[in-house]
């Protein structure tokens, strides 16, 4: 696959596609009021920070023992059930008067539960799509999330000052809701990945094999630092610009949504892979000069341009699968998914306590800059070709590696 066109064509994409916009939508729109709600009501940029990040901290808690459960359900019913969840938990955040301890319950149990889900939506996505897809299909998705960004800080700001924070979360709920319709008419049905009954036991066995391979590790950790570290910085665009931070979210989006589109459709193979580290550099680089304290229109070209390094999750995500079975391609993407977000939340604390007796302009170059470390400190481990896994077979017992095919020096 070469095309948008053809990534479009092929069944069962578009809904998945429309059902997994819709979502970054609702959630977009309600993690904007409920940080604006929370910082209007506190005034402390750590719970602000909390509660719209508060369910990437909780993804941990899937990721230990959910995830098991994202190969052995069948996906549309999964997928549709899940939104209707997501739905409850976001009008009930809406319930006036809900103490700050209720709000960080909910907001942290759709945390844990929304590891599932992201296991479950791009391990049918490796259904879907042919080997040769899966990247130009996820970065469809990416920027398609980019764009639902754009518009949902945008609109999530319109809705705040005309329905209030708590209408925008009852307009994110029936959101919510026209996501599980799409996924559960739109899509076809079709029988788990593998067999068994998830467990906690299961997810930590899976969680284990994946983990038992070096080249995987190194993966994952670009997957989630530098990538985590950077979304702490953007934690604090509500306490750093009250009255801008939707703006600062929407060009961010932006950025995202040019940088999906470079990698994804217009570098050939050999250069997105050569480009990923200074990607990841691009990332963090620009949010240095918030050590300066820039005026509005500095820090949203910063912003802007650092975004575009978010895109290279799609060649550390082809590399990922390139290095694992199939029969384990949704543990392994929600593994990598929840161990993301989780560092974005857990990023997103860090920022908001050192924003705390420093400023956040402050707490976010530091963190900008501990990124940059983190990335020139992984990059050996990325040189060279991925090796291709074997298939496991449910009996064995430990996850095995094949001799290397073609492997670059």
């Amino acid at each position: 696959m070469r095309t948008y066109r053809e990534v479009f064509r092929t069944p069962e994409f578009t809904p998945l596609f429309l059902t997994s916009a819709t979502q970054v939508a609702a959630s977009t729109a309600s993690g904007l009021a409920l940080g604006t709600l929370v910082y209007a009501a506190t005034g402390s940029p750590l719970l602000s920070a909390l509660s719209m990040f508060g369910p990437s901290l909780a993804q941990v808690v899937g990721a230990l023992a959910l995830l098991s459960a994202a190969d052995r359900l069948p996906p549309r019913a999964a997928l549709s059930s899940l939104a209707v969840l997501f739905a409850l938990g976001t009008a009930a955040l809406a319930l006036p008067g809900l103490p700050m301890a209720a709000v960080l319950a909910i907001v942290f149990g759709l945390g844990a539960v929304a590891a599932l889900g992201g296991a479950v939506r791009y391990g049918l996505l490796t259904e879907i799509l042919p080997k040769d897809g899966y990247l130009l299909g996820r970065s469809v998705i990416n920027m398609s999330g980019g764009t639902m960004q754009i518009g949902g800080y945008a609109a999530g700001g319109f809705l705040v000052t005309a329905l209030s924070a708590r209408g925008t979360l009852l307009t994110a709920a029936a959101l919510y809701l026209l996501a599980a319709a799409v996924a559960r008419f739109g899509l076809g049905p079709r029988p788990a990945r593998t067999g068994g009954r998830p467990s906690v036991a299961e997810t930590w066995r899976g969680n284990a094999r994946l983990w038992s391979s070096a080249p995987r590790r190194h993966v994952y950790y670009a997957l989630w630092v530098p990538n985590g570290l950077i979304v702490g910085c953007e934690s604090l665009f509500v306490p750093y610009a009250p009255r801008h931070a939707g703006l600062l979210f929407a060009v961010g989006s932006l950025g995202m949504l040019a940088g999906d589109l470079l990698t994804g459709r217009l570098l050939p193979p050999h250069r997105r892979e050569r480009l990923a580290a200074p990607l990841r550099l691009l990332l963090a680089a620009p949010y240095l000069v918030f050590a300066l304290h820039p005026p509005l229109p500095l820090a949203l070209a910063a912003v802007a341009l650092a975004s575009i390094g978010f895109s290279a999750t799609l060649p550390l995500q082809q590399r990922l699968m390139a290095l694992t079975p199939d029969e384990m391609s949704g543990q392994a993407l929600g593994l990598h998914s929840s161990g993301m977000l989780t560092m974005q939340g857990v990023s997103a604390a860090l920022a908001g306590a050192l924003a705390q007796p420093t400023s956040p302009a402050v707490a976010m170059a530091v963190m900008a800059a501990v990124s940059v470390a983190v990335t020139l400190t992984l990059a050996p481990g990325l040189r060279g070709d991925p090796v291709t896994p074997r298939q496991v077979t449910p009996a064995e017992g430990t996850l095995g590696e094949a001799a290397p095919e073609g492997r670059a020096p």
